[in-house]
């Protein structure tokens, strides 16, 4: 549990959540001073600098939370689909009323399904 928190990724978070948060705060400290010299405009900025800082805090502790899909998973959520889509082929009914044009489509997007997905970033 605790290992998470200090793995060198983690500590590299830690430190990137440390300087953001610094940085947020001397940019809200500046836009108050700003502010209070006539620059309506830094109000909102003052306000705003310290959300920014607070959506550093939950994206630093999304990326340290979120875990990775593992090979099972992976193998659980293929079963899946290949269920689904097993089922939706034994759903579907050809009648000699089908559109033709619909039936190639439907052809089309059967076929689409078996195309391998691209992988996404950390999955």
């Amino acid at each position: 549990m605790l290992s998470k928190y200090f793995s060198r990724r983690a500590i590299g978070l830690h430190v990137a959540l440390v300087f953001w948060i610094a940085l947020c705060a001397s940019a809200s400290y500046w836009q108050v001073g700003r502010a209070l010299q006539g620059n309506s405009l830094s109000y909102m900025y003052s306000f705003e600098w310290p959300v920014f800082g607070i959506a550093g805090v939950l994206g630093w502790w999304a990326m340290l939370n979120l875990e990775k899909v593992t090979e099972d998973d992976e193998v659980e959520r293929r079963e899946y689909e290949d269920n689904m889509r097993a089922q939706a082929q034994a759903a579907r009914i050809v009648s000699e009323e089908e559109d033709p044009q619909l039936a190639a489509y439907n052809d089309h997007l059967a076929k689409l399904t078996h195309v391998p997905k691209k992988r996404l970033w950390g999955h």
